[in-house]
């Protein structure tokens, strides 16, 4: 993983990846050529934009019992996004606390 830029960082095969001030995690995208999907980029570092929107889902375990074992009681999370510019638009919906909000994406600092 190498530095592009204060806002991003370089993954293998084309991929880019920040930091998310609204869940706390980071996302990577692809750009450029190769297999499945890919984004477009400007091609900066320091204000990027990604199109189109960046839409990361998962779940996490509930307070379901463990003997229970019933993964349809999960919890579903939304981070939804675009990226423009060096800031990062929360779409209504996302799960988090920033959701409808835009903020500066964060730079990303050494060993985060």
């Amino acid at each position: 993983m190498g530095a592009l830029g204060s806002k991003l960082r370089t993954l293998e095969g084309g991929g880019l990846m920040f930091r998310c001030p609204g869940c706390g995690e980071t996302h990577a995208v692809r750009v450029g050529e190769g297999s499945g999907p890919r984004w477009g980029w400007n091609g900066s570092g320091d204000a990027p934009t990604f199109t189109p929107s960046i839409l990361v889902t998962w779940s996490e375990p509930s307070d379901v019992p463990e003997e229970f074992d019933d993964t349809s009681k999960d919890i579903k999370r939304i981070c939804h996004s675009f990226v423009t510019d060096g800031r990062i638009q929360f779409l209504s919906d996302c799960t988090h606390a920033l959701s409808g909000q835009t903020v500066d994406l964060p730079n990303w600092t050494e060993g985060t």
